[in-house]
């Protein structure tokens, strides 16, 4: 399996040339700590659009591959689709191979864990469906990513939106904290949806600080990992059970010191542990 790291937590810039230092910070830092694949959010486009293949140079430069960009939906269907199709043309230009997106969230100031919903359920896979289509044949892979604070959260949410979603068009990215949240064990969501995934995103939980936590809050017990109680080695073997060879993306939204910290805790632990 290949290692990977997430970078959008270095860009705190919208302003281009900024944004762009910030991304070639993170890049080199992830080469530095033993990465040799990144991923970022899929904004980063609005930066490169009129070279995208400076992106490209970019990474080279820097030795990294740029396998991953990350994008988000609202309820509206015709202007996300609008925006995510303009990103995997981005993407199919430059190699990028896989497309992670989630719905933005629910956008009222309203709780972030509900019940489910299945009319904001049929926006998201119709938003899911028509891009993972659209994105197939430019060669790019549609990875849905079920996300805390938004309408496919719960194991109800995921196996709604899995029946309503086309396998051979829109696969999953797990990601074993959001689905630590959900009260649902990553070892048996893998194994339930095995076939369907296409990319995986790794990060650890505190738990004890977990049962302390309430709303949004929740999402400030992600760990570095090694530094909560997730069972990786048992995640590993379930995916490799199912035949998964892919990528392995860590993440963290909230570093615990700071970007590079983070990123060096959780890459000794996949060498030491993980033994990749």
């Amino acid at each position: 399996m290949k290692v990977c790291y997430t970078g959008w937590t270095w860009i705190k810039s919208r302003e281009p040339e900024e944004a762009k230092r910030q991304l070639e910070q993170s890049f080199r830092d992830c080469k530095y700590l033993g990465y040799d694949y990144v991923e970022n959010f899929a904004f980063i486009r609005d930066f490169f659009a009129d070279d995208p293949q400076a992106l490209v140079r970019l990474a080279e430069s820097c030795g990294v591959k740029l396998v991953n960009l990350y994008g988000h939906f609202s309820f509206d269907v015709e202007a996300s689709l609008e925006t995510a199709k303009k990103q995997i043309d981005f993407m199919a230009e430059i190699g990028v191979p896989w497309f992670n997106c989630q719905n933005q969230g629910f956008g009222d100031g309203g709780p972030s864990e509900r019940p489910m919903n299945t009319g904001m359920l049929d926006a998201t896979c119709e938003i899911a469906n028509r891009l993972g289509a659209y994105a197939k044949e430019k060669g790019v892979t549609v990875c849905f990513h079920p996300h805390y604070g938004t309408c496919v959260f719960t194991r109800e949410d995921i196996d709604y939106f899995a029946a309503h979603t086309d396998p051979d068009a829109v696969s999953f990215c797990f990601d074993t904290a959001h689905t630590t949240l959900a009260g649902i064990d990553p070892v048996e969501l893998i194994h339930r949806y095995g076939s369907r995934i296409a990319f995986m995103h790794l990060k650890d939980v505190d738990t004890y600080a977990l049962t302390k936590a309430e709303g949004s809050a929740k999402m400030a017990t992600f760990r570095a990992l090694g530094h909560g109680t997730v069972n990786f080695p048992a995640v590993m073997a379930a995916l490799e059970e199912e035949g998964y060879d892919g990528v392995l993306c860590v993440e963290l939204d909230r570093p615990e010191v700071n970007n590079f910290h983070s990123a060096e805790v959780s890459r000794t632990y996949i060498r030491d542990v993980l033994g990749l």
